[in-house]
């Protein structure tokens, strides 16, 4: 029996198995829109090309005016390089002092060269001052999800001050190898951060409730075994995802992990953080690690999986008939459990749109 696109996605997210293969795009790029597909929004590329649509929409929330008042966010005008690289700087000033970071943009993403926290008192500061909100409005969600009707879901990310996880969020207020040689070196110290930041994530994910979201995307990268170890993450790592998962649950939204690097080490772990769902499945050709077939077998009867195609080989270098046999390749590792999402392995900014296509057709013939 055929199913909507909002019915085979939802399928896949209680690990079940739905019609046939479903498929999605780890949103899409603002480069390769206008660069691609004429400019075009979400919503229209997904028709356009047959992917069953996974729309990113997060709460808008509302601070109090003390709060704000003792946030006081200023930026620099924003200037370019020789070679078309943006930068600008922030600065942040709060009662007890000030923070600054510094910023840099291409076409294609924008990153920081300097975090906004460099030592111990630049936390102390943060963790005072850095507003909580007090309430979230869902309107741009229910938007969405009127728009979408059965043609899709919602994906929403949690408030926290980085991305997706304390420990993610910490790596970017931090550094990423600054905060590694921290829990190496002062443990005590690191988990003391840790929990400031939960603490503070934990009371903005509790004005979720009622959400219409359907599911929330937690970690991020530097979660991965490519850049910590499986030990570094169950100390570091789990004991606070597995907080931030609960209360999710608890709301009732759906929680996948993004891993965007190494996962095959972390397979149990991302089971034991109470996650229901673990994404990129990032190839070794990409720099991760994943073998889809392995994953499957170990935790593909807990996990359900969003990723997994090497859109480098097949969107950007290949053609309609190598991204089709790539399609049944990810589709043939992970059938015996379902619950598998294939989507390009994270972002992408190049591809012809008859590669895309091809794949969309090769999902359709995928049926379980």
């Amino acid at each position: 029996m055929s199913m909507t696109s909002r019915e085979r996605l939802l399928c896949a997210l209680n690990n079940g198995r739905p019609d046939r293969l479903p498929c999605q795009v780890h949103g899409w790029m603002p480069y390769y829109l206008e660069h691609f597909l004429n400019g075009c929004d979400w919503y229209e590329a997904n028709e356009k090309l047959g992917f069953d649509q996974a729309i990113y929409v997060s709460p808008e929330y509302s601070y109090s005016q003390n709060d704000m008042a003792n946030w006081q966010l200023k930026k620099s005008a924003v200037t370019t390089d020789a070679d078309g690289i943006r930068g600008w700087e922030e600065e942040v000033t709060t009662p007890a002092g000030k923070l600054h970071r510094k910023l840099s943009q291409n076409d294609f993403t924008t990153w920081d060269t300097e975090p906004w926290l460099k030592t111990e008192a630049d936390f102390e500061i943060w963790i005072k001052y850095y507003p909580v909100p007090v309430k979230a409005d869902f309107s741009a969600i229910q938007q969405a999800r009127d728009r979408l009707g059965d043609r899709g879901i919602v994906r929403s990310h949690p408030f926290s001050p980085g991305q997706g996880s304390p420990w993610q969020s910490f790596c970017c207020l931090f550094g990423t190898e600054p905060a590694i040689l921290l829990g190496m070196d002062e443990p005590e110290k690191l988990h003391y951060m840790l929990d400031a930041i939960l603490q503070k994530t934990l009371q903005a994910t509790r004005l979720w409730e009622n959400t219409p979201a359907d599911m929330v995307e937690v970690g991020g990268g530097a979660g991965s075994n490519t850049v910590i170890s499986p030990d570094f993450y169950r100390e570091f790592g789990l004991p606070y995802d597995q907080k931030q998962n609960e209360l999710f649950h608890q709301i009732g939204i759906k929680v996948v992990n993004h891993f965007c690097g190494g996962l095959m080490k972390m397979l149990e772990l991302v089971v034991e953080s109470g996650a229901d769902g673990l994404e990129t499945m990032t190839p070794p050709a990409m720099g991760g690690d994943c073998d889809l077939a392995e994953a499957s077998r170990r935790v593909g009867d807990k996990l359900f999986f969003i990723g997994g195609f090497d859109q480098n080989s097949g969107f950007e270098k290949g053609n309609p008939a190598l991204v089709r046999k790539m399609v049944f390749d990810c589709f043939e590792k992970t059938r015996d459990h379902a619950g598998y999402i294939i989507a390009p392995s994270d972002h992408f900014f190049f591809g012809a749109p008859e590669n895309l296509k091809a794949f969309t057709d090769a999902c359709k013939e995928c049926v379980y």
